[in-house]
């Protein structure tokens, strides 16, 4: 895997990070221009009681308003841009990131319920579109650690959640396969 890859993947943990610390999914993204981050951000659904609210909407929302990022409206603001995400977009974000013309995605660990990158349904380039451009997207980077950063969310209990379930006998499962 190439190190500058691993280097962008590196600061998306450290926001899937904070979104733990935070009582959020723990998942992080950053977005790449020109070799350097334009915008980072990570889930904020339970924070703002929102659903939509997944890291990449959020960071989305960051470069689209920000008039030194995005100076005027074209059809793929997003054109020139690298997106580093610790889990495979879902299925609405891997959509909004096609029809903003994003060049590449690069994601830590698959979504296999909901994931719009090919492990539940090939939203980013497995689906013709008439208008928008498909997108490659690879998995892979920090895998290991994207899923542990999840088991370490989902075993304990989501006090957020509308009807939060006990998970005093969950124990951690450290072994990946």
């Amino acid at each position: 895997m190439d190190s500058i890859h691993l280097r962008w993947m590196k600061e998306a943990m450290a926001m899937a990070e904070e979104a733990l610390a935070a009582g959020e999914v723990p998942v992080g993204c950053v977005f790449v221009r020109d070799e350097k981050v334009i915008a980072k951000a990570r889930n904020r659904t339970n924070q703002l009681r929102n659903a939509t609210r997944h890291a990449e909407l959020e960071a989305i929302d960051e470069i689209l308003s920000d008039q030194t990022l995005t100076p005027q409206a074209t059809r793929y603001p997003l054109s020139t841009t690298t997106l580093y995400v610790t889990v495979e977009p879902c299925m609405m974000c891997a959509s909004a990131l096609r029809q903003l013309g994003i060049r590449e995605v690069f994601y830590g660990c698959g979504n296999e319920r909901f994931g719009g990158c090919g492990s539940v349904l090939g939203v980013n380039s497995d689906l013709d579109h008439p208008i928008h451009p498909a997108y490659k997207a690879t998995g892979g980077y920090y895998r290991e650690d994207a899923i542990m950063i999840l088991r370490r969310f989902y075993i304990s209990e989501n006090t957020n959640a509308p009807v939060p379930r006990p998970k005093v006998n969950r124990v951690l499962k450290t072994t990946i396969d």
